[in-house]
């Protein structure tokens, strides 16, 4: 991989995957569309609206660490929840060659990019103002994934990761080689590892795993006339409910919004099974994937976060560690 272009400012960067996206189109059969940068995190996405009318969205994973196989599994189980009452979720768009995955290679950064093409949400993300009556819709939907995600089975060509290790399948750069942490910090992080990995342990001895969505919260979730539709499946994987539940509760700031949420999960389903412990390292433990994130992010915005976040979050270390071993 090319490090000239990710030194790139991002706005150039965006302008040659600008140009990129209208070359894989063609593999869609569409020449002639408007087409749109709107995000550009972990992935790049595109607003495409052709001539007719007609609009989707197109991911390219830029900054992924997934694989094709990773990809056509996130496929194979939104076309399966599809066809479930109660969850709304996009299509999947197929190419001229019936792929609902495809690849080419990005010349500028010399990298082998995926992508995968979904239809249009209309509405808006709820974000980080839900409100409860959306977060108890938001608690039934991930309730209603749940209990028809449990025979769910991939098909042979299709895998993905298993959440049970710490990074969840992404590479290490709190404790490894890379690592550019304080010796204190890297000292309480890993006492907090130690004992999250163990509640997980526990969690995984006592409950069934299935596939999960793995990053539940307000920016994967559209909005429209009153129906909740959620997106952004790049990040599932099998796991615990509890994970799932862990992720979506992380970015809620009142108990009352936690309330709500948990009240629409168990007007669907019972609660898995977890203590106030381990969810207190579950919730930890996101916050230390998304610091991991940012020591190894190419993304510059995101980058500057970095000092404000390592500092927060070892308050949160700080206190996880007294609560759980008083």
């Amino acid at each position: 991989m090319s490090t000239s272009f990710f030194d790139k400012p991002a706005e150039e960067q965006t302008d040659s995957l600008t140009q990129f996206a209208h070359h894989i189109l063609i593999q869609y059969g569409i020449k002639d569309a408007e087409v749109e940068c709107i995000n550009f995190e972990f992935n790049a996405t595109f607003s495409v609206t052709t001539d007719s009318g007609q609009r989707y969205a197109l991911r390219l994973n830029i900054n992924s660490t997934r694989n094709e196989a990773n990809i056509v599994a996130e496929v194979q189980w939104v076309r399966a929840l599809s066809r479930v009452a109660g969850i709304n979720v996009p299509s999947p768009i197929a190419t001229l060659d019936d792929q609902f995955v495809i690849s080419a290679l990005h010349e500028e950064s010399q990298q082998l990019i995926y992508g995968v093409m979904y239809s249009w949400l209309e509405g808006e993300e709820i974000g980080d103002e839900p409100t409860l009556d959306q977060l108890n819709l938001v608690g039934r939907s991930i309730a209603l994934m749940h209990e028809n995600s449990i025979d769910f089975a991939l098909e042979a060509n299709a895998q993905l990761p298993t959440f049970d290790d710490f990074f969840w399948g992404t590479e290490d750069y709190l404790f490894s080689d890379k690592s550019t942490l304080q010796p204190e910090h890297k000292d309480a992080i890993q006492r907090a590892h130690d004992l999250i990995m163990n509640y997980t342990k526990q969690l995984y001895a006592e409950s069934e795993v299935h596939i999960i969505h793995a990053d539940y919260h307000g920016w994967n979730l559209m909005w429209h006339e009153g129906q909740l539709s959620i997106f952004d499946f790049d990040d599932c994987g099998f796991g615990v409910e509890a994970q799932d539940l862990a992720v979506a509760l992380y970015y809620l700031d009142t108990p009352e919004q936690d309330a709500a949420l948990l009240d629409g999960y168990k007007s669907v389903r019972p609660l898995p099974v977890y203590s106030e412990n381990a969810m207190k390292a579950l919730l930890l433990q996101r916050r230390l994937l998304l610091l991991n994130y940012l020591f190894e992010t190419k993304n510059a915005e995101h980058k500057e976060m970095l000092p404000a976040y390592l500092e927060k979050s070892m308050e949160r270390v700080s206190a996880f560690l007294t609560d759980v071993t008083q």
